[in-house]
């Protein structure tokens, strides 16, 4: 059981479904564009209130872990239940974006995120007056959106107007913004030079095949219960990996825990370069495409 964390040794002895739960679960596994990511939404957080707050634009591709990321940081600050202080206090709210720029839509999603509730015939002034009251009284420091993208979408009018929704909420609570999203959405942020001043992107790359990766896929292999070593970082693996991956994390994740999954039902309990072949896993850009291959 040497090629797995400690904590995990007992659990590679435990029956198939128990294995397979633990391969499917959100498991979090560290590397360095992600910590660096996260050290400085800690430095964000922590930013004494001045008239104009810093913000973040978080870009990257889908499925390359902008989501995993921010539901990493979100979990980090839940906020502890006291008992005997009623004041409840959320320092970082996260919401997905709507689907277009309405503004409506927004502060809709927003509140139900809060668990406010709202009238379909509310008015915008109002909603928006809800919102400030409650991440005032919540002492939210950060709002983060994620696929911000949706909002780029329409007319350069409605995309002026969900940009001046974002700047208002940062001016009247004097908390920090954190856009993320494709190259799409940085597009839009950047065609208006007073928002693209305010947000300061950040990328999250694709995975390149260097010593970065090889440790990634190690990290893997200890997290996966199976009961022989599979070698992840074996050159023909690691290859193969990549190349089925497209060099997305997200993806690298896929193909590594549908192999451990299948490598427990075959009874091989490793993953080889034979049953990286069998799996039914097409390429991502074939995915977007809509291009899947017969097997």
């Amino acid at each position: 059981m040497e090629h797995l964390i400690e904590s995990l040794h007992a659990l590679a002895q435990a029956e198939a479904p128990a294995r397979i739960h633990h391969i499917q679960s959100d498991l979090w596994i560290k590397y360095p564009a992600a910590e660096l990511i996260l050290n400085q939404l800690e430095e964000l957080l922590a930013h004494p209130k001045v008239g104009r707050m810093p913000n973040m634009m978080l870009v990257g591709e889908t499925n390359n872990g902008k989501s995993k990321l921010i539901d990493r940081f979100c979990k980090l600050h839940k906020s502890p239940s006291i008992e005997g202080d009623e004041k409840m206090v959320r320092p970082v709210i996260a919401v997905d974006a709507p689907s277009k720029p309405d503004e409506r839509k927004f502060y809709r999603k927003l509140l139900a995120k809060l668990n406010s509730p709202v009238r379909q015939s509310d008015r915008i002034d109002r909603m928006e007056q809800q919102v400030f009251h409650i991440l005032g009284q919540l002492n939210t420091r950060m709002l983060i959106i994620d696929e911000i993208q949706d909002l780029m979408v329409g007319s350069s009018t409605s995309q002026r107007m969900f940009l001046n929704v974002i700047k208002g909420i940062a001016n009247e609570l004097q908390i920090v913004i954190v856009a993320a999203g494709t190259m799409e959405a940085r597009n839009a942020m950047s065609s208006s030079p007073q928002m693209s001043n305010r947000f300061k992107q950040k990328f999250l790359p694709k995975w390149q095949y260097d010593e970065d990766y090889l440790r990634l896929l190690a990290s893997f292999e200890r997290l996966m219960p199976l009961r022989k070593p599979s070698m992840l970082t074996d050159a023909v693996l690691a290859e193969r990996i990549h190349t089925m991956s497209e060099g997305s994390i997200g993806e690298i994740s896929s193909v590594i825990t549908t192999a451990a999954v299948a490598a427990i039902h075959s009874g091989k309990e490793r993953i080889d370069r034979k049953l990286l072949d069998q799996i039914d896993f097409p390429l991502p850009s074939e995915r977007r495409r809509g291009v899947i291959p017969i097997s």
